[in-house]
């Protein structure tokens, strides 16, 4: 581009005539650098006597110049600041060279002549000297810039490579990895992944994403158990790929191979008891990769399949009996087991019912008011630890039952505070966690309490008729109960002889129906109605009849709805 136009300077006042003396001959001109061809043609032809020749410089030394140095084409004319230009216009007589920068300088110029022009002064003409209007000679032109070209766009570049590959899991066919994103993405962006494997010892690599993958995991399937790859990852931008990041092992297609471990549950560390006849569903879980091989044993033995069953999964494995039987009782042992790895669990399991009676009982002695009894402990105990006893004793003239002990640890006990005179006959249960057994066993023996020391004769008294019919000494109260809550009925008659008592519903007589419970002891009477249900209100009434009359009190059962919130109804 070419440089600003200096500033004019004013001609050297010297004799011509001296000058053309002082010049030496002129050099044969050169060839024209590429960038001179655009001189002006009236410059090439401008006469002799109006300029110097080209390259003359009037302080030039004698010696003979060195040929012209052809200047660089990105620096060509503006090197010179101000070197006198012929111009063809110019009169004669303004044979003064105009001291501006020319932008279209001829490349014959000497490098000497192309130093001359650092003075203040410009050279003057060969043959006069310049005219006094010359000095206010205006300057060409300067051309007018252009607008600046805006830069080039930033090259697009593709990002780093992507950091922490590594293996997430694994299988027989198929391995699934995981990274995280390159640190520096750059501005281009991210478009996604290539996930590229090739088998061990080849350097095969193909991608196995058919479109880019956008997340940071991937799942490559279908693969060859036992085959060993070698898995890289490329991130893919506007840019191309990056460089790969690579696991730094071969990995093997297989299952991990975690040990086997049975997590038992913390209530079967303990014995399970369950009664007979519940169903038993145990579910125990574990873990091992791959599936491990689950295996059940009883007392050492192989499980009976028609009574137990066993259904197992890859996480837990479940024992089921659907009706428990005393047999089923034992000790079950659980193996679980991966390859050369092995976990073992055992479990107690404990089906009970009600114990039998003691097996015998008996009165050992008697004195006073007391009687001492022995007993031995049953035959079956229900297949778990007998608890206790329960002794009830009954007046061989009532025959009536009553407890005199429960709960009762030892096999002996004595019975106190028996009355003179009346003959006793004793029997005995037992107790487990289940209950107390069914039955009982009676001693064969009767305790007869004796009165000593007492020489009595009773007076002569009228015997008196104490017959009379039967009257309720307290009657029946209306109730209410809520549905599936029990509730009991109460009164008390009193008669001569002992009446008999009768409950009805409704005019109906309840009689043996297991629903309700019908006790009357010592003239108190009682209707237990077990969880009642909707149908179960209504009168109740009770009937006391003996051989001298009846009597009969009635009440009103209300049975409710048990009350429902309002976030229930919703």
């Amino acid at each position: 581009m070419p440089s600003k136009p200096a500033p004019i300077k004013k001609a050297a006042k010297k004799e011509p005539a001296k000058e053309e003396e002082k010049a030496p001959e002129p050099e044969p001109a050169a060839e024209p650098a590429p960038e001179e061809a655009a001189a002006p043609a009236e410059a090439e032809a401008a006469p002799a006597e109006a300029a110097p020749a080209e390259g003359e410089a009037p302080a030039a030394p004698a010696e003979e110049p060195k040929p012209p140095t052809p200047p660089p084409a990105d620096a060509a004319a503006p090197a010179t600041e101000e070197t006198p230009v012929a111009a063809a216009e110019a009169p004669a007589d303004a044979a003064a060279p105009v001291a501006e920068e020319s932008p279209a300088a001829p490349a014959e110029a000497p490098a000497d002549a192309a130093a001359a022009p650092a003075t203040d002064e410009a050279a003057p003409a060969a043959d006069g000297e310049a005219p006094a209007d010359a000095e206010a000679a205006e300057a060409p032109a300067p051309e007018e810039p252009k607008p600046p070209t805006p830069p080039p766009p930033p090259p697009k570049e593709p990002t780093s490579a992507p950091v922490d590959l590594f293996v997430e899991d694994k299988n027989d066919t198929s391995v699934s990895i995981i990274w995280s994103q390159p640190e520096n993405i750059g501005p281009s962006g991210l478009d996604g992944y290539t996930i590229e494997v090739c088998k061990d010892g080849t350097e095969d690599w193909k991608a196995v994403n058919e479109d880019l993958q956008k997340s940071c995991r991937y799942v490559i399937k279908n693969q060859t158990t036992g085959d060993r790859l070698k898995i890289r990852v490329v991130a893919i931008n506007a840019g191309g790929s990056s460089p790969p990041v690579a696991l730094p092992e071969a990995v093997l297609v297989k299952e991990v191979a975690d040990r086997p471990k049975v997590r038992l549950p913390r209530f079967l560390r303990q014995r399970y008891v369950a009664h007979v006849g519940d169903k038993i569903n145990l579910t125990i879980p574990f873990t091992g990769k791959p599936k491990p091989v689950v295996t059940w044993t009883k007392n050492g033995q192989p499980l009976d399949t028609k009574r137990v069953n066993i259904r197992s999964t890859e996480r837990d494995s479940i024992l089921f009996i659907r009706s428990s039987e005393r047999e089923d009782s034992g000790v079950y042992e659980m193996s679980v087991k991966v390859e050369d790895f092995e976990d073992k669990a055992s479990l107690i399991l404990q089906i009970v019912e009600l114990p039998g009676p003691p097996a015998t009982v008996k009165i050992v002695d008697t004195w006073g008011f007391n009687v001492a009894l022995e007993w031995t402990a049953p035959t079956d105990n229900g297949n778990t630890d007998i608890t206790g006893y329960t002794i009830q004793k009954a007046d061989k003239k009532t025959g009536d039952w009553f407890t005199v002990l429960e709960h009762y640890h030892r096999l002996n006990a004595t019975i106190s505070d028996l009355i003179m005179g009346n003959t006793y006959k004793f029997k005995v249960f037992s107790e487990n966690k289940c209950g107390i057994s069914e039955g009982a066993t009676v001693a064969k023996e009767e305790a007869k309490i004796l009165k000593t020391g007492i020489d009595y004769k009773p007076p002569d008294y009228k015997e008196r008729d104490f017959s009379e019919p039967p009257k309720f000494t307290t009657s029946l109260s209306d109730r209410a109960t809520t549905v599936g809550y029990s509730t009991k009925l109460l009164c008390s008659v009193r008669g001569s002889p002992k009446p008999k008592v009768i409950w009805m519903k409704n005019q109906m007589i309840i009689g043996e129906d297991p629903k309700y419970r019908q006790i009357c002891v010592q003239g108190i009477c009682s209707l237990e109605i077990r969880k009642p249900g909707n149908f179960d209100g209504g009168v109740y009434s009770c009937k006391a009849k003996n051989d001298h009359g009846e009597a009969t009190v009635s009440c009103k059962l209300e049975v409710k709805q048990p009350a429902v919130a309002d976030a229930d109804k919703k």
